[in-house]
């Protein structure tokens, strides 16, 4: 194999044309995608932030985040071949993501850390000439809920995976809520 192969991408060849490079990183998300749903596992993403990811900052810890990507945690989800987008709900409040496939780590499932992890990835020259440096933040208002919408005992709906290692790039910044597991019942025995 040459290198080109061995490193992720393949050289399309047509007669008469120039050679082009594709990845084949978008496929191998997309395959990790299908086959951890086909088993019925929760398919996370890591995400390397950069200034052209979108994703909520108050959530990024050490310049990375993981999300779920599970049907039930996202909506209108779409993996192109150079973007995926969809949105999620954080701590109740539906955000927009956009995460740019350089920008994706690894893709693996939640119950079993299976997946698919890739080399790092500079920003494509493209992107990087295109957008002003600084991270992206989202265009929501920074707003704080002081009562909750949630029924008593409802299951969050977060898609935010565990970041509890460092601070967040907002060093004043209150850590934010963790969603709280639904009341556990109580077992009775009756004779």
């Amino acid at each position: 194999l040459d290198d080109g192969v061995r490193k992720g991408h393949a050289a399309l060849v047509s007669p008469g044309l120039p050679m082009a490079e594709v990845s084949t990183k978008p496929y191998f998300i997309r395959a990790i995608y299908e086959w951890c749903s086909d088993c019925g596992y929760t398919p996370y993403l890591s995400v390397k932030v950069d200034q052209h990811v979108r994703v909520p900052m108050e959530y990024v810890k050490n310049g990375e985040i993981v999300l779920s990507v599970s049907q039930q945690a996202t909506r209108n989800l779409t993996m192109g071949n150079d973007l995926i987008q969809f949105s999620a709900r954080f701590n109740g409040v539906s955000r927009e993501i956009s995460v740019p496939i350089h920008a994706v780590q690894a893709i693996f499932a939640r119950e079993n850390g299976h997946g698919y992890f890739f080399e790092p990835e500079a920003t494509p020259v493209s992107l990087s000439a295109s957008t002003p440096v600084g991270p992206v933040q989202a265009a929501a208002p920074n707003l704080q809920s002081v009562v909750s919408s949630a029924a008593p005992g409802a299951a969050p709906s977060a898609s935010l995976v565990d970041s509890t290692s460092a601070p967040s790039d907002q060093p004043d910044a209150p850590p934010p809520d963790r969603p709280k597991a639904p009341p556990r019942g109580n077992l009775r025995i009756i004779k």
